[in-house]
């Protein structure tokens, strides 16, 4: 599959509420939630006001002049938030282009620029049970603390 991935254009930040709602891991057999869950104070913290804040960054992945997957990143209280100098991670893509190597080059491709923006680190948060787990710790994270359902996973950004 051809893809390009690039910044998301300011024209296009409605599309984050479609990607915040796809982020939602859904376990088999799970009926999912009804969109409106978006709207609520500890997910729109994620892309309230988006592109307005000095560390909101996002990548897309778009094939065939569609958009398809996001990654961002800001420094929120969030479920991954470990302190206010280190920026969390979102992503998602659209089920019929997940499993393609996508999802792991956008991580791969936001890695480098928090790199080149001088960050430490990053974090973020993962359900269990969530198959990008493994996609998280390929591309360098590691979990640094848990609860009954998630992981808290960093990557360090800068050599100590």
């Amino acid at each position: 599959m051809e893809y390009i991935i690039r910044e998301l254009k300011e024209s296009e930040y409605s599309l984050l509420e479609d990607f915040l709602y796809e982020a939602i891991f859904i376990p088999d057999g799970v009926e999912p939630p009804p969109r409106d869950i978006i709207k609520k104070d500890e997910l729109q913290v994620y892309i309230r006001d988006f592109g307005k804040l000095p560390d909101d960054i996002c990548l897309v992945a778009e094939t065939g002049g569609k958009v398809v997957g996001a990654v961002w990143t800001r420094i929120m209280h969030d479920y991954g938030n470990i302190d206010d100098r280190t920026p969390s991670f979102a992503i998602s893509l659209y089920k019929e282009y997940r499993g393609h190597g996508i999802g792991t080059r956008l991580m791969r491709e936001m890695i480098g620029r928090l790199r080149e923006r001088g960050y430490e680190q990053a974090s973020l948060a993962v359900q269990k049970a969530n198959y990008a787990v493994k996609m998280y710790k390929n591309v360098g994270f590691e979990t640094i603390d848990e609860n009954e359902e998630e992981y808290i996973m960093r990557i360090r950004l800068k050599e100590e």
